[in-house]
């Protein structure tokens, strides 16, 4: 197994992308301690985990709140011994008002809210595992972006400089943390479909464009090289391969799952 004796943080669990990458984790043999603000969510998946034979531990941390992050990676590192991975999978800002409006007509905040709430969370859960980690020399720090991150995008409104900035962050923990062991890496996927964020947003862009929702999908998939979407288990499986001993020289990069939207 790719992680085993490994232990992984999630931050977000009960999303889609967070609980498929916890599951993930496990099955490939990682102690995964999972967070987020729905502790029904997070402990429903925690039973998931465990019942199929794969050790998961479930806490409520809001990561946007620095207490709760220290306070929770402490009892983690005691209880544990060491922290091996941290992802944070949370989406913190409803779409509605944030995306599918002209920039013209986008109110400050409602550019703001994406760019202060990703860096704020990101730069909490990162700082808060690299301390720990860089301890121990060694560590893996992950986070994920979809293509606005790089690619140019109408009607993002604020979500694309944050994730661009989440990306340049990234590169700045690997360049801080690299030489005492502790690595970075963005994986960058299209918008996924299978979640709800991205169904919301889906119909918001097709709403201002006057268009259907499968339409939308339709022409951002036509954009690709693979004519398709990413698949939130793509992102999971790459998680697991990032996160293992074998990805050991990836650091400070992105990890490009875009089909071809972008081509590096």
């Amino acid at each position: 197994m790719l992680l085993e004796n490994k232990v992984a943080v999630i931050y977000g669990a009960g999303g889609a992308i967070g609980g498929t990458v916890a599951k993930a984790f496990a099955r490939e043999g990682a102690r995964v301690f999972l967070t987020g603000r729905n502790l029904g969510k997070v402990d429903a998946l925690t039973e998931e985990i465990v019942t199929a034979g794969g050790k998961a531990e479930a806490a409520k941390v809001d990561a946007l709140e620095e207490e709760q992050i220290e306070e929770h990676l402490s009892s983690v590192a005691k209880s544990a011994g060491r922290i091996d991975i941290s992802f944070n999978a949370i989406t913190p800002v409803p779409q509605p008002g944030v995306q599918g409006v002209p920039i013209a007509k986008l109110p400050v905040n409602s550019f703001t809210a994406p760019i202060t709430a990703y860096l704020r969370s990101h730069f909490l859960t990162a700082r808060a595992a690299a301390r720990r980690m860089v301890e121990k020399g060694a560590g893996v720090i992950l986070m994920h972006t979809p293509e606005p991150a790089r690619l140019g995008a109408a009607l993002v409104g604020g979500m694309g400089p944050a994730w661009a900035a989440m990306e340049g962050f990234n590169r700045n923990l690997s360049a801080e943390f690299g030489p005492r062991g502790v690595r970075s890496v963005c994986i960058r996927s299209t918008g996924l479909p299978e979640t709800h964020t991205i169904d919301v947003v889906f119909g918001l862009h097709a709403e201002a464009m006057g268009i259907t929702r499968e339409q939308f999908q339709g022409f951002v998939e036509s954009l690709t090289h693979t004519k398709r979407s990413t698949k939130v288990a793509e992102v999971a499986d790459a998680a697991v391969w990032l996160a293992s001993d074998k990805a050991s020289a990836i650091t400070g990069t992105v990890l490009n799952l875009t089909g071809g939207l972008i081509t590096d």
